[in-house]
């Protein structure tokens, strides 16, 4: 049996190397066969993982001799870290290896909703010509706030402070005297102000319990009507309902999503057919190079582990 299980997408590269220690089993579609994980993880010391396996529950228990898990990315909530910390299994994300990407990721993001035409293509093609409704805005000028003002979202500021907006951001675990403030010449704010103030709204914070529904009907009735949010940290984050409510009733000037309650979006959705919403399959940190980075990281952290 493998020592080591791969059931995600991993930079084929890394693998190899890591290979060159272990036994290795790498399958990215065992993710959506979890009676065959759960078996490859009989004899196994090691998994590592993207965000869809769900290392919990049953999965954990049939992992016996579980010590490492390796996670192909930063966010932990597919991770039971108390049942991880009860068996002195390590968990180790790839902190860092994603971080330009998705900054870059929100970037395109801001261009594309503050332009507006982001759903033009089919009208163009069927010989309309929408240019009084689709010319947009500049960036510049305008406001972005950042929930959450960790390492993504500094890169996120580097990155706009250059296109002329101003920065205001809301972390309750950053002091208002830290000098990372001034550094980025971003302010320090609480999230009601920041909400009603921002022009966009760029979520950075963990998926955890007091960050769950975090933007709501109430947070988002705060923001301006033509204000528009992105998400690229965690599905959740967003209540989806409350967002497609006021899309539909013209009370936002528009959000991008590239991470959802349910990953994949199951039919029916209730933001199918929601207007000046653009949707991404969780793609900021899947840059050809941030896989790279992220994978060979991983590997690395895996292997320390597993040999002491």
């Amino acid at each position: 049996m493998a020592d080591v299980v791969i059931s995600e997408h991993m930079e084929l590269s890394a693998v190899e190397a890591l290979a060159k220690d272990f036994d290795v089993l790498f399958d990215p579609d065992l993710v959506n066969r979890p009676e065959d994980l759960k078996a490859a993880l009989k004899d196994a010391r090691a998994i590592l993982v993207r965000n869809l396996t769900q290392v919990r529950g049953e999965l954990l228990q049939s992992a016996q001799n579980l010590v490492v898990v390796g996670r192909l990315g930063v966010g932990l909530d597919n991770i039971d870290l108390d049942a991880c910390a009860e068996r002195k299994i390590q968990v180790f994300p790839a902190v860092g290896a994603n971080t330009d990407s998705v900054a870059e990721l929100v970037i395109g993001a801001l261009f594309v909703l503050f332009r507006r035409a982001y759903h033009a293509t089919d009208q163009v093609l069927a010989g309309e010509w929408p240019r009084l409704t689709l010319g947009g805005r500049e960036v510049q000028g305008h406001q972005l706030g950042l929930v959450g003002f960790g390492a993504i979202a500094r890169a996120v500021a580097k990155r706009v402070a250059p296109l002329g907006m101003t920065l205001c951001a809301y972390d309750p675990l950053v002091s208002d005297d830290d000098p990372i403030w001034q550094e980025l010449d971003v302010t320090p704010m609480a999230l009601d102000p920041l909400l009603a103030c921002a022009d966009a709204v760029s979520l950075h914070v963990p998926l955890i319990d007091q960050t769950r529904n975090m933007i709501d009907a109430d947070a988002l009735a705060k923001m301006k009507p033509n204000a528009i949010l992105i998400n690229a940290a965690r599905g959740g984050i967003v209540n989806e309902q409350a967002l497609a409510d006021a899309l539909k009733a013209d009370k936002l000037g528009g959000a991008f999503l590239d991470v959802f309650d349910h990953e994949p979006v199951k039919p029916g959705s209730v933001l199918a057919g929601v207007p000046n919403l653009v949707l991404a399959p969780h793609i900021g940190a899947m840059t050809d190079e941030s896989n790279v980075r992220v994978s060979f990281l991983t590997a690395d952290n895996v292997r320390k582990a597993l040999q002491g």
